[in-house]
């Protein structure tokens, strides 16, 4: 078999491209700054299209939603897709950079696997609050072990009062 890689399938330029059968969507794709997935033959040498983002458009309203788990690190290319969306789902996967590690669970902090946290400078928190105020934010790809789970933790209150929701099982979105 031939090693493919998602650049040879999706153009990273954002470019905009469809889905047979799915009418009335563009998506566009960005490479996201991350870790590839542990099974990936680029997990220590990531390279571009390991991880993508999505602008997802409906073309009825030109209302975007910008979709992207395993984010590690917020460029300026990521920065603007998240300002012109409508709604952004990001990555929640952690809520501080040594999560893992304070819990006895593992080595590594969250931004050495790929994840950016949400708390702490430059964190998820402080990037969504320099979206425009329509953007509805959400966070997407939580681990167990993030305390924003427990609805009563000052960390979910926390994001409650920044207008960031968490996104849950069978959460319709309407643009």
């Amino acid at each position: 078999s031939s090693d493919v890689c998602s650049s040879d399938l999706i153009a990273l330029d954002g470019t905009p491209f469809q889905i047979p059968g799915v009418p009335g969507i563009l998506l566009r794709a960005l490479p996201l700054q991350s870790k590839a997935a542990p099974y990936s033959p680029h997990r220590e040498a990531p390279v571009d299209g390991d991880n993508i983002g999505l602008l997802i458009t409906d073309t009825a309203n030109n209302k975007t939603l910008f979709y992207a788990p395993g984010l590690g690190e917020i460029t300026q290319p990521v920065m603007d897709a998240m300002a012109s969306a409508d709604c952004v789902m990001v990555d929640g996967t952690f809520w501080t950079d040594d999560e893992m590690i304070a819990l006895g669970m593992s080595k590594k902090t969250a931004r050495s696997i790929g994840h950016l946290p949400q708390s702490g400078p430059g964190g998820m928190v402080e990037t969504l609050a320099k979206l425009p105020p329509h953007v509805r934010r959400m966070l997407i790809h939580i681990n167990n072990t993030n305390p924003i789970l427990d609805e009563d933790s000052p960390q979910r209150a926390e994001l409650t009062r920044a207008g960031i929701a968490l996104c849950e099982d069978r959460v319709e979105i309407t643009l």
